[in-house]
């Protein structure tokens, strides 16, 4: 415990405040001390009241922010033990050679857009769903699935499997609000396939589709609260990767 609190004494942490988006707030900071080497690998964060004290926010904060940290693979919480650091920087692998700086502005706007209402259309869609929506739902999982064994992005597979999300809300402007992007909604529909990196593109896609699947099992189940949170996630580690590839002006892959 003296050892968790020294990390605690030694974080350079700025409360968090109300006009900021208090969990991916959070998240950052945490990631900054990780990266910058204040919290070491093998170290354990501070308690969840410790972290509830330092920044000024609730528990349910300091969870959320906690849980973007494991999905980026920084973090795992042990019970009985509580949330140790395994890695210093994010397990996601750039695969892009180079990406246009406006591109990547334009990715992050529009990640930005889709963080806010897609999180609640996904909560929605669990709450509202249909067995017709559920069965239109794998048929686009199974869509992806085929478009990845022919080697292809899945890019228009991507959207549809996002759009019938938005239909299972049973909210017509929401769907009508999503239809106006069409598959340019997602990200790497502005990448270039020959600047890609074939391997970790692979990999790249093979997350998207675990994560899709976690989406897609949440909805089955009508866990709304999962649902929600598995597309926050989602949608946040793509947001994660873009801003790394626009602080990294090379563009070099790890």
């Amino acid at each position: 415990m003296n050892g968790v609190n020294s990390v605690a004494n030694s974080l350079q942490i700025e409360r968090v405040g109300k006009g900021d988006s208090l969990a991916n707030n959070v998240a950052k900071q945490l990631e900054k001390q990780v990266s910058t080497g204040r919290i070491s690998v093998g170290d354990r964060l501070p308690t969840e009241n410790a972290l509830c004290e330092l920044f000024g926010v609730s528990r349910t904060v300091i969870r959320e922010a906690i849980t973007q940290l494991k999905s980026l693979g920084l973090v795992e919480t042990k019970r009985g033990v509580g949330t140790s650091v395994i890695r210093a920087q994010s397990s996601e692998t750039l695969f892009a050679y180079q990406i246009d700086p406006t591109a990547i502005a334009d990715i992050l706007h529009i990640l930005e857009m889709r963080l806010s209402v897609e999180t609640t259309a996904c909560e929605l869609a669990a709450l509202r769903r249909s067995e017709d929506d559920v069965i239109l739902l794998e048929k686009h999982f199974n869509a992806f699935d085929k478009a990845l064994s022919r080697g292809e992005l899945a890019r228009k597979e991507d959207y549809a499997f996002h759009l019938a999300i938005c239909t299972a809300t049973r909210n017509p402007f929401l769907k009508q609000f999503y239809e106006q992007f069409n598959k340019n909604v997602i990200p790497r529909a502005k990448l270039v396939n020959s600047e890609l990196n074939q391997i970790a593109t692979d990999e790249y896609l093979r997350r998207v589709r675990s994560e899709h699947l976690e989406i897609l099992n949440c909805i089955k189940s009508k866990d709304a609260e999962g649902a929600k949170q598995a597309m926050h996630n989602h949608l946040y580690r793509a947001y994660h990767l873009y801003e790394r590839y626009q602080s990294n002006n090379k563009f070099d892959l790890e």
